[in-house]
């Protein structure tokens, strides 16, 4: 997993949505965890504990779920509100601990953004999601 710069986004414009991303009622049902946001980039933690499926490793669903957070705050951590049109998943290797998806966007053209999520289990690569959002024009509630 690549290191990355801690970023505190307290008094900052990100602030806002970095908290309703992190009180949103499904991120704190699975524990997600923003640690690290801004324009067109997240880093967000998760721990494996109580989302396993019968075959004691972490549920898709869980790995899902915390690609997609990270890609709708780094789609939503600007000066654009953005809901996402596309989305694929590759689940590359099985995973029992603690989680972390980093978000990336690769494209823009003003309307359509595109973004790579990759989530790690310490250094080993468990799952790639790319996600394509639009940009709307009115707020996330």
């Amino acid at each position: 997993m690549p290191a990355d710069q801690q970023t505190d986004c307290s008094g900052l414009p990100e602030a806002a949505p970095i908290s309703a991303f992190n009180q949103s009622e499904f991120a704190r049902l699975l524990g997600m965890q923003i640690t690290e946001a801004h324009d067109g980039y997240a880093r967000v933690i998760m721990d494996c504990t109580g989302k396993k499926n019968p075959r004691g490793v972490a549920h898709g669903g869980a790995i899902f779920a915390l690609a997609d957070q990270a890609f709708g705050i780094a789609a939503n951590c600007g000066a654009s509100t953005r809901v996402a049109v596309s989305i694929h998943i590759q689940y590359i290797a099985p995973a029992t601990g603690s989680l972390v998806a980093i978000a990336h966007r690769v494209a823009d053209n003003g309307n359509y953004s595109t973004f790579r999520v990759m989530v790690y289990e310490g250094e080993r690569i468990i799952a790639e999601f790319d996600g394509v959002a639009i940009q709307v024009n009115e707020p996330l509630h």
